[in-house]
């Protein structure tokens, strides 16, 4: 029997191992450098990460739910009810990732305004 542990470090390292194909595999998505501790560019730099990463997980994410889903019906019902949960959190983290990624310009807008405001009131 496969221990959860090990379930969920496989899906880690195939996560790792996916998105690193895929960001080398398109060097116009190439790593986004590190931006200086300035609120603002950092807010900026989470942004741009959300925007290029976050599609990539979210599918990810659908594809070992259905892999997991897929293969606690293998297994009996105390381990297929355990693979199932996973699954159903998966889908949520990858609609919540998704979520997220879509909004993120709006976000960093938004959040970018408040900021320069409060720090042009304080000075």
């Amino acid at each position: 029997m496969i221990s959860r542990h090990k379930i969920v470090s496989i899906c880690i390292k195939t996560l790792f191992l996916a998105s690193t194909l895929s960001l080398a595999a398109k060097p116009a998505y190439g790593f986004i450098p590190l931006p200086n501790l300035d609120i603002l560019s950092t807010l900026s730099y989470v942004q741009a990460l959300l925007m290029k990463v976050g599609p990539l997980l979210s599918a990810v994410l659908f594809v070992t739910a259905g892999i997991f889903y897929a293969i606690g019906q293998f297994f009996p019902s105390y381990k297929r009810a355990s693979l199932h949960g996973m699954s159903i959190d998966m889908i949520i983290g990858a609609i919540v990732v998704a979520a997220l990624s879509v909004a993120s310009t709006g976000l960093a807008a938004a959040s970018t305004n408040l900021l320069s405001n409060i720090t042009s009131n304080s000075l």
